[in-house]
């Protein structure tokens, strides 16, 4: 027979034990309510384009995550460009910012693909110091790499954007092209949430080409997803998009050229292509040696704030018709089948495979000066002609000489 004592302890943890157990399934509970709160107020958010179960799996899964309140950062694609934004809540502790959505057409009044050096590569600083080795990494915005041959779109470690062109026997209300990118906010994105991030901009791309009668077919999502480098290598021995630049190297010599690069896989299919490259601090020291007494302290601003860089871009088809810059407080679009430049963008037109096509600098405001026009001039021809000659272009249109001279 049990003891009184004995019973009065085996009691007590008896009800203590339903108590915790109750507890336990309140917490449950809550947890619950509090996903699928979160759940729709996310499908909301984002105009029902993303399942917010699907956003709310990213960075490890959550149980509380909110959108924002202010109108600006909810999706309405009755008006594009636009763009959600979702936070995690975790505790007592601030929202953090989780994902964002994205969605831009060729209707819109800002084009979807934008040139110019507004965004440099490169941060300056690493916790509050300047960085020893400026262009070492492009840290800030890295190239984009084509998922699969990049008719489907093309991605970062961050970022993944898939694209849709709308063909014939779409409805009135779609445009030639769509481009929807989904992000993720935070860092050290894993290879399983940039998986998530491709389905969700795919099924989110799927979603509004259905609303609006977008007559389209989305190519599946590759296999295998690489981590995309971000570390700039010897332009001389560059492949890839960037293999007409050591070509170049080679041929004229290193003079003052770029002696960086980050270099993107070369896909004949693929509507957007970049090479970015950069003067490395040894580079930079070498060309000081060589300017005039009035133009060294641009060096010296080149190894610390403002690094000298370039990037060329070309765009196909569809992408090829929304291509701007901005000049002063307005876009400017590029014209396909037309070729000039000046103040450090400079274009070039052709036909590739039927369709037209843009080739694009932009150069680093001080660094264009550093280079001079003529450099300039051949360096612009070099990748033009490689580009060309690889994609089998024809009718290309050069920027005249003088476009050139007020560098």
């Amino acid at each position: 027979m049990m003891g009184t004592g004995r019973r009065r302890l085996w009691l007590t943890t008896a009800v203590g034990g339903i108590g915790l157990s109750l507890y336990a399934g309140w917490l449950t509970v809550d947890d619950f309510r509090d996903r699928s709160a979160g759940e729709r107020d996310i499908a909301a958010a984002c105009d029902h384009l993303v399942s917010g179960a699907q956003v709310m799996d990213l960075q490890g899964g959550m149980m509380r995550a909110q959108s924002d309140d202010d109108n600006d950062y909810r999706l309405d694609v009755r008006h594009l460009p636009s763009a959600c934004t979702v936070y995690r809540v975790s505790g007592s502790h601030r929202p953090a910012e989780l994902f964002r959505l994205i969605v831009r057409s060729s209707d819109d009044s800002e084009p979807v693909n934008k040139i110019g050096d507004k965004g440099s590569p490169f941060f300056t600083r690493e916790g509050g110091r300047p960085k020893r080795d400026v262009t070492a990494v492009a840290d800030r915005k890295p190239e984009e790499w084509p998922l699969g041959d990049g008719r489907l779109g093309s991605y970062t470690n961050f970022r993944i954007t898939v694209r849709a062109e709308c063909g014939p026997g779409s409805g009135r209300a779609a445009p030639k092209l769509l481009n929807v990118t989904a992000v993720a906010l935070y860092p050290e994105v894993s290879a399983d949430d940039r998986r998530r991030l491709a389905h969700l901009a795919r099924s989110a791309t799927q979603q509004l080409t259905q609303r609006i009668n977008c007559r389209t077919e989305l190519p599946a999502l590759p296999e295998q997803m690489s981590p995309v480098p971000s570390k700039l290598r010897p332009a001389v021995s560059a492949a890839g998009s960037c293999r007409w630049a050591g070509r170049l190297a080679k041929k004229q010599g290193q003079a003052r050229l770029p002696d960086r690069a980050l270099t993107v896989p070369a896909r004949n299919a693929n509507p957007a292509e970049g090479c970015l490259l950069a003067v490395g601090p040894s580079q930079v020291r070498a060309i000081a040696e060589t300017l005039d007494v009035d133009q060294r302290e641009y060096a010296r601003h080149a190894l610390t704030g403002s690094p000298w860089w370039l990037r060329t871009m070309s765009y196909f088809g569809a992408e090829a018709e929304s291509v701007g810059f901005q000049e002063r407080s307005d876009d400017k679009r590029l014209k396909p089948g037309t070729a000039g430049g000046g103040d450090g963008i400079w274009w070039a037109s052709s036909i590739c495979d039927g369709k037209p096509a843009l080739h694009t600098l932009t150069v680093d405001f001080l660094y264009d000066n550093i280079l001079g026009h003529k450099a300039l001039n051949s360096l612009f021809r070099a990748y033009v002609d490689d580009i060309t000659t690889r994609r089998g272009c024809t009718g290309v249109t050069f920027p005249a000489a003088k476009n050139f001279h007020d560098v």
